[in-house]
């Protein structure tokens, strides 16, 4: 019997298990840039402030000057956020900011609530500023939902890959054999060790096969997201890109690139929190009520208050990556 328990096909927003609340896999071959960061296009016909269409293959999304999501709230959640192809300046309501991509991994613990921007500047004025990540929702705990706001930065070189004969392991999160990705912010649920939660991108060349081994708890969630190329046999099972494939977490997975070009798999697993969720648009909680008290708080407090100039603050013109954490601390890559 194949361990593929269920598949689904994807649209933009990828269906998640528990623990896990939201996916999405943006890639925009944005156009060069301009003097202040958008695309040098014309923006007319555009439905500025909601651009999701993928109009020439790329979107504005909520940014009216340089795409992206300017200032917006969240509580009682994480985003994880992977870019492998351009980049993404970050500012919140803590006064962080930062500048990241190509291989970089951020992760933002809301919490109690935070205000953050997500921009993607286009610095490149001769060609395509091309952007691609997946940005991934996880739920925190009851007892954890009302933690103050927290700001990580994992640098690409911190970031551990696993390669052997063809196949191409990303380890986000989650251990895989030796290799370790920096800690989870503290109030994750990603932090302790029962969770079991792993963020895997697993690369195929074409002819190469590898065993994803089986998770340690047999009631963990475990979804396999074959994303791009021809598909990929998952344990017997053709699973075409774009496609989502429910996995046996107490099952090995053999999976194999039968096609000519490479395949590329992202993997979310980890145990349910089992918890009732209420979520309306950028609060997720427990109860309706406490819904509403996120609603009250934000329009009482802002989260801290907006310390920038602008909702879509970009971080100027040479491109270096760098994090600017809450109390001053500045980090870049090595």
């Amino acid at each position: 019997m194949s361990a593929v328990v269920q598949t689904v096909p994807l649209g933009m927003q990828w269906p998640t298990l528990d623990p896990f609340l939201f996916c999405v896999h943006h890639l925009d071959e944005y156009p060069a840039g301009n003097d202040r960061q958008g695309p040098v296009a014309d923006l007319s016909d555009r439905p500025l402030g909601q651009d999701f269409e993928g109009i020439d293959g790329w979107r504005m999304y909520h940014g009216q000057v340089v795409p992206g999501f300017p200032a917006h709230p969240h509580r009682g959640f994480e985003t994880v956020t992977y870019v492998r192809q351009g980049l993404v300046d970050h500012a919140d309501s803590m006064g962080a900011a930062a500048r990241y991509g190509r291989g970089d991994v951020q992760w933002l613990t809301a919490g109690a609530g935070i205000q953050h921007a997500e921009m993607f500047p286009l610095l490149d004025r001769d060609g395509g500023n091309t952007l691609e990540l997946f940005q991934i929702w996880v739920n925190l705990p009851s007892a954890d939902k009302m933690v103050d706001p927290h700001f990580s930065m994992f640098w690409d070189a911190d970031v551990p890959r696993v390669v052997a004969d063809g196949v191409t392991v990303t380890v986000v999160a989650g251990s895989l054999g030796e290799a370790t990705p920096p800690s989870p912010p503290p109030a994750s649920w990603g932090s302790r060790d029962e969770a079991e939660l792993a963020i895997w991108h697993i690369v195929l060349e074409p002819g190469s096969s590898w065993t994803l081994p089986a998770a340690a708890a047999a009631d963990a969630n475990r979804v396999l997201y074959v994303f791009d190329g021809a598909g990929a046999d998952l344990d017997g099972t053709t699973v075409d890109a774009p496609t989502g494939a429910v996995v046996d977490p107490t099952a090995n997975v053999p999976m194999r690139n039968t096609s000519d070009a490479p395949v590329e798999i992202l993997m979310l697993q980890g145990r349910p929190l089992n918890e009732p969720v209420a979520q309306y648009g950028p609060f997720v909680m427990n109860t309706r009520e406490e819904i509403q008290q996120a609603f009250d708080d934000y329009q009482r407090t802002q989260f801290g208050g907006w310390p920038w100039d602008r909702d879509d603050p970009v971080h100027g013109l040479d491109g270096d990556r760098f994090a600017k954490h809450a109390d001053g601390r500045v980090d870049q890559p090595a």
